[in-house]
């Protein structure tokens, strides 16, 4: 009982049945009557100090759900629990005090990044708003995180345009450790950088994460990068989690068909290692008009008739190794 009880009190973020639909037409008084469900009951915990990888394919709801964590999109139902806090039930005023502890890294530094401010406000703007240092040891404290993010003093005063792909990435976690934060959530930090940048960034973010005791959610659909990053696994398809778990149980042992697929599109160095390639058949089903039952029946090569009528339950099959399919017992 012990254990379980520092389990739970390990925990930063838990994550419970989350749903995000946005509606997609309305009759006549203005009333929603279709939606297209992004985050359709996601479940899920992080413990502090650890990452947790959330892969899948482009539309099946990642960066929404990471988006929701934040609040940056209201919740439809559903509960998120920062520390114990309900982030769904705190006012606006709230929500802002408890901003700096949770922080994104968005997926395109460009964009994310005002053309307008130098390097030095870029990365300082939240922190005089949150009153985080006063005036006197403001601008030291901003190159002590630029140094940190690997950033040397003379880009305090240059803009972003001047900046390559990966220094501007690394501006972008340097505003995110501004504030101090417990929890980052990584939205595809590297998809957009050369694979030897990829590299950089990621052991930047491992060295942060050791050194200030940082907690990830990271949301990539690079299965590599997951698997050198991550502590634990969660798979989406179509808006819910299919399976997630311990990454060295899910990577050994992977239940469910579609990571079953995904795993086996990663490209092995070695070319006398013949791909056990599983090709998915059509196309990924649109959010707004999801298909009855298992929702991946429509792809799935061990389709049986109960998965076109019966949703399978989400459920443990070993510690710490959840899945939701009807190949397994679902009592």
């Amino acid at each position: 009982m012990e254990n379980n009880n520092a389990a739970k009190n390990d925990v930063i973020l838990d994550v419970r049945h989350l749903k995000k639909y946005f509606p997609i037409a309305t009759n006549f008084f203005g009333k929603p009557t279709r939606f297209l469900k992004a985050v359709d009951d996601v479940s899920f915990t992080v413990r502090k100090g650890k990452t947790i990888g959330i892969v899948g394919e482009s539309g099946c709801g990642k960066t929404t759900m990471g988006r929701c964590i934040l609040r940056l999109h209201e919740i439809t139902d559903g509960d998120v629990l920062f520390n114990g806090i309900n982030i769904r039930e705190l006012s606006h005023e709230q929500l802002r005090r408890i901003r700096p502890q949770i922080q994104m890294i968005f997926q395109d530094p460009y964009s994310s990044l005002s053309p307008r401010l130098p390097v030095g406000e870029i990365i300082g703007e939240a922190v005089l708003a949150h009153k985080l240092v006063d005036q006197a040891h403001y601008k030291e404290y901003i190159l002590d995180i630029m140094h940190k993010c690997g950033l040397q003093d003379h880009y305090y005063e240059r803009y972003p345009h001047e900046f390559s792909g990966g220094q501007r990435q690394r501006i972008c976690i340097a505003r995110a450790l501004a504030l101090n934060p417990k929890l980052v959530i990584c939205d595809e930090p590297v998809s957009a950088l050369d694979v030897s940048i990829q590299a950089q960034i990621i052991n930047l973010l491992e060295d942060l994460q050791n050194e200030l005791g940082l907690t990830y959610v990271f949301i990539s659909h690079d299965l590599s990068v997951v698997e050198h990053i991550s502590d634990e696994i969660g798979v989406m398809y179509l808006g819910s989690m299919v399976e997630s778990g311990d990454k060295t149980k899910i990577f050994a042992n992977p239940l469910h068909p579609y990571t079953q697929a995904l795993f086996s599109a990663v490209p092995v160095p070695d070319p006398n290692v013949k791909m056990n390639r599983i090709i998915l058949k059509g196309d990924i089903p649109s959010p707004a008009n999801p298909p009855k039952g298992c929702k991946f029946h429509t792809r799935c090569t061990k389709c049986m008739d109960i998965c076109k009528e019966v949703a399978p339950v989400y459920k443990e099959y070993e510690p710490n190794h959840f899945c939701a399919c009807h190949l397994y017992s679902q009592d």
